[in-house]
């Protein structure tokens, strides 16, 4: 047998071992094109193509957002757009979600028909996310963040050329988060000469509930927290894009450690697989890095109405093999 075929003991799985990474590498190429990881698409293919469907496929999907994530996490850092109560606020709620997740995994979701059924309804709902985006009356309620965005872009653009430099190495004072108010009851922050504000109580509501399904599902969390940011709390995507990126990577990491460290009764197996998730964590860093230099060439209607449909696809498949299928 060839040296490229290997057997992963601790999933069970058998496949080419460049499968991995070539599919986490298109998949977070075109995720990231729409500013997702990925990780919501890999648990699919790894229950339906690599016919993983232990608990420990959570975990594994886990160690795929610890690998890939660092270097966006990074990258939002080194610009002065991470804001920092909005990403511990976040974190406090998910925390404690994703150890609830892990319960409700093992105890009400071992069986494989049964979680795919939860999977279909995650999926679903990412999928209209998607897809409403792309309507007129979604492009309406966000001329203001597409204002806010179009001087970010003009000015950082501006900046780089009176720079003269290849590589844009900062950002204009304006363009840094910076905290207002901060204590139990709200939040404010400034960016871009505009303030803006959160319900500290709400927000950690909202990251519990994220938490708990992205413990059970096997994703950080930032697939769902982000559009509620954006879209319920009117925060901008370039403050919220990196709170929600760190908190996904704190919350994976911890994701993997629940799995790997807490007892499950009945010998179910919970501890993730890390070599696999280690191959499908370096195609996803490929990925992301190309699919954020690719994204400005590619319209963003197009790629949203692509992923929502594939998205919503797989969502109503998973669920109605819950109604017509036994596996």
């Amino acid at each position: 047998m060839s040296i490229f075929y290997a057997f992963f003991p601790s999933s069970g799985v058998t496949t080419w071992i460049f499968i991995p990474p070539v599919v986490s590498f298109v998949v977070s190429v075109l995720t990231s094109l729409a500013g997702l990881s990925g990780a919501f698409i890999l648990l699919p293919f790894q229950m339906s193509v690599l016919d993983f469907t232990s608990p420990s496929v959570s975990a594994t999907n886990f160690v795929y957002n610890i690998v890939a994530i660092p270097t966006g996490v990074y990258q939002y850092f080194r610009e002065g757009r991470m804001a920092w109560p909005l990403t511990w606020i976040i974190n406090i709620g998910t925390l404690p979600g994703i150890l609830i997740g892990y319960y409700i995994r093992i105890l009400y979701f071992p069986d494989p028909r049964l979680f795919k059924f939860f999977v279909g309804f995650v999926l679903l709902s990412i999928s209209i996310k998607l897809l409403y985006e792309i309507t007129g009356q979604a492009q309406m309620s966000r001329e203001k963040q597409d204002a806010l965005g179009k001087r970010f872009v003009e000015r950082t653009n501006l900046v780089k050329m009176q720079r003269q430099l290849n590589y844009f190495t900062g950002l204009p004072p304006e363009a840094v988060v910076k905290t207002v108010t901060c204590n139990l009851r709200i939040i404010e922050y400034e960016f871009w000469g505009e303030r803006f504000q959160f319900s500290v109580p709400a927000m950690i509501l909202l990251a519990l509930i994220v938490g708990i399904i992205g413990g059970i599902y096997g994703i950080g969390g930032g697939v769902i927290i982000a559009p509620f940011c954006v879209a319920v709390f009117r925060l901008p995507i370039y403050t919220v894009a990196g709170a929600a990126l760190l908190a996904s990577f704190i919350t994976s990491f911890a994701g993997v450690l629940f799995y790997s460290m807490l007892p499950a009764s009945g010998g179910v197996a919970t501890s993730p697989d890390w070599a696999l998730g280690f191959l499908f964590g370096i195609g996803g860093l490929a990925g992301m890095y190309i699919g954020a230099r690719l994204q400005k060439y590619i319209p963003q209607k197009f790629i949203k109405l692509m992923l929502g449909i594939i998205v919503s696809s797989l969502a109503l498949w998973y669920i109605a093999q819950y109604f017509t299928f036994q596996g």
